[in-house]
Protein backbone atom coordinates (compact mmCIF):
# COMPACT_ATOMS: atom_id res chain seq x y z
CA UNK A 1 0.00 0.00 0.00
CA UNK A 2 2.87 2.38 0.82
CA UNK A 3 4.48 1.55 -2.53
CA UNK A 4 1.24 2.33 -4.39
CA UNK A 5 0.92 5.62 -2.52
CA UNK A 6 4.50 6.55 -3.40
CA UNK A 7 3.85 5.79 -7.09
CA UNK A 8 0.66 7.89 -6.98
CA UNK A 9 2.42 10.87 -5.41
CA UNK A 10 5.36 10.72 -7.81
CA UNK A 11 3.18 10.78 -10.94
CA UNK A 12 3.78 13.85 -13.03
CA UNK A 13 0.14 14.95 -12.97
CA UNK A 14 -0.06 14.99 -9.18
CA UNK A 15 3.18 16.93 -8.82
CA UNK A 16 2.13 19.37 -11.56
CA UNK A 17 -1.22 19.88 -9.87
CA UNK A 18 0.43 20.51 -6.50
CA UNK A 19 2.76 23.08 -8.03
CA UNK A 20 -0.23 24.72 -9.77
CA UNK A 21 -2.19 24.94 -6.52
CA UNK A 22 0.76 26.46 -4.65
CA UNK A 23 1.50 29.00 -7.39
CA UNK A 24 -2.23 29.73 -7.74
CA UNK A 25 -2.48 30.48 -4.02
CA UNK A 26 0.49 32.82 -4.17
CA UNK A 27 -0.86 34.47 -7.33
CA UNK A 28 -4.23 34.94 -5.59
CA UNK A 29 -2.53 36.78 -2.73
CA UNK A 30 -0.66 39.01 -5.19
CA UNK A 31 -3.87 39.83 -7.04
CA UNK A 32 -5.69 40.45 -3.75
CA UNK A 33 -3.01 42.91 -2.73
CA UNK A 34 -3.09 44.53 -6.17
CA UNK A 35 -6.84 45.07 -5.93
CA UNK A 36 -6.98 46.11 -2.26
CA UNK A 37 -3.78 48.17 -2.08
CA UNK A 38 -3.28 49.55 -5.60
CA UNK A 39 -6.51 49.57 -7.63
CA UNK A 40 -9.25 50.26 -5.07
CA UNK A 41 -7.65 53.26 -3.25
CA UNK A 42 -7.59 55.45 -6.41
CA UNK A 43 -11.12 54.31 -7.28
CA UNK A 44 -12.17 55.19 -3.75
CA UNK A 45 -10.47 58.58 -4.09
CA UNK A 46 -12.32 59.22 -7.36
CA UNK A 47 -15.61 58.36 -5.69
CA UNK A 48 -15.07 60.77 -2.80
CA UNK A 49 -12.86 58.75 -0.45
CA UNK A 50 -15.10 55.69 -0.28
CA UNK A 51 -13.45 52.53 1.05
CA UNK A 52 -15.24 49.81 -0.90
CA UNK A 53 -14.32 47.09 1.58
CA UNK A 54 -16.37 48.85 4.27
CA UNK A 55 -19.55 49.28 2.22
CA UNK A 56 -22.44 47.25 3.57
CA UNK A 57 -26.19 47.15 4.04
CA UNK A 58 -27.31 46.68 7.62
CA UNK A 59 -30.25 44.27 7.86
CA UNK A 60 -30.61 44.32 11.65
CA UNK A 61 -32.29 47.71 12.03
CA UNK A 62 -29.74 48.88 14.59
CA UNK A 63 -27.38 51.68 13.56
CA UNK A 64 -23.65 50.89 13.44
CA UNK A 65 -20.84 53.26 12.48
CA UNK A 66 -18.80 50.67 10.60
CA UNK A 67 -18.92 47.21 9.12
CA UNK A 68 -16.46 45.97 11.74
CA UNK A 69 -18.74 47.23 14.53
CA UNK A 70 -21.80 45.60 12.94
CA UNK A 71 -19.95 42.30 12.52
CA UNK A 72 -18.66 42.46 16.10
CA UNK A 73 -22.23 42.89 17.31
CA UNK A 74 -23.31 39.95 15.16
CA UNK A 75 -25.65 42.03 13.01
CA UNK A 76 -26.84 40.65 9.69
CA UNK A 77 -25.17 42.59 6.88
CA UNK A 78 -24.83 42.44 3.12
CA UNK A 79 -21.16 43.24 2.46
CA UNK A 80 -21.42 44.45 -1.13
CA UNK A 81 -18.12 46.35 -0.94
CA UNK A 82 -16.20 43.16 -0.15
CA UNK A 83 -18.13 41.49 -2.97
CA UNK A 84 -17.03 44.24 -5.41
CA UNK A 85 -13.41 43.71 -4.37
CA UNK A 86 -13.81 39.96 -4.91
CA UNK A 87 -15.34 40.49 -8.37
CA UNK A 88 -12.43 42.75 -9.33
CA UNK A 89 -10.00 40.10 -8.02
CA UNK A 90 -11.72 37.50 -10.17
CA UNK A 91 -11.65 39.69 -13.29
CA UNK A 92 -7.93 40.34 -12.89
CA UNK A 93 -7.16 36.65 -12.34
CA UNK A 94 -9.40 35.63 -15.26
CA UNK A 95 -7.76 38.25 -17.50
CA UNK A 96 -4.26 37.12 -16.52
CA UNK A 97 -5.14 33.47 -17.13
CA UNK A 98 -6.77 34.35 -20.46
CA UNK A 99 -3.65 36.21 -21.60
CA UNK A 100 -1.38 33.40 -20.43
CA UNK A 101 -3.46 30.66 -22.12
CA UNK A 102 -3.80 32.62 -25.37
CA UNK A 103 -0.04 33.22 -25.47
CA UNK A 104 0.61 29.54 -24.79
CA UNK A 105 -1.80 28.60 -27.60
CA UNK A 106 -0.06 31.01 -30.00
CA UNK A 107 3.32 29.53 -29.08
CA UNK A 108 1.94 26.01 -29.49
CA UNK A 109 0.59 26.87 -32.96
CA UNK A 110 3.95 28.30 -34.00
CA UNK A 111 5.80 25.23 -32.75
CA UNK A 112 3.36 22.83 -34.43
CA UNK A 113 3.67 24.45 -37.86
CA UNK A 114 5.72 22.26 -40.16
CA UNK A 115 8.99 23.67 -41.34
CA UNK A 116 8.25 26.19 -44.00
CA UNK A 117 7.99 24.56 -47.37
CA UNK A 118 10.85 25.25 -49.69
CA UNK A 119 10.29 27.96 -52.26
CA UNK A 120 8.39 26.79 -55.34
CA UNK A 121 10.51 25.87 -58.33
CA UNK A 122 7.68 25.63 -60.86
CA UNK A 123 4.67 27.63 -62.03
CA UNK A 124 1.74 27.14 -64.36
CA UNK A 125 1.60 28.51 -67.88
CA UNK A 126 -1.31 30.98 -67.97
CA UNK A 127 -2.46 29.74 -71.38
CA UNK A 128 -2.13 25.94 -71.37
CA UNK A 129 -1.84 25.43 -67.55
CA UNK A 130 1.17 23.14 -67.95
CA UNK A 131 3.78 23.08 -65.24
CA UNK A 132 6.93 24.91 -66.26
CA UNK A 133 10.13 25.99 -64.46
CA UNK A 134 9.78 29.17 -62.40
CA UNK A 135 12.48 30.99 -64.40
CA UNK A 136 11.00 30.07 -67.81
CA UNK A 137 10.14 32.94 -70.14
CA UNK A 138 8.52 30.71 -72.81
CA UNK A 139 6.25 27.71 -72.27
CA UNK A 140 7.78 24.45 -73.53
CA UNK A 141 4.31 23.02 -74.23
CA UNK A 142 2.49 25.81 -76.09
CA UNK A 143 5.39 28.15 -76.93
CA UNK A 144 3.62 31.20 -75.44
CA UNK A 145 5.63 34.00 -73.88
CA UNK A 146 5.53 34.00 -70.08
CA UNK A 147 5.75 37.28 -68.22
Amino acid sequence: MLKDFKEFIMRGNVVDMAVGVIIGGAFGKIVGSLVNDVIMPPIGKLTGGVDFSSLYINLSGTAYTSLAEAQKAGAATINYGVFLNTVINFLIVAGAIFIMISQMNNLKKRLEKPASASAPTTKECPLCLSTIPLKAVKCAHCASDIK
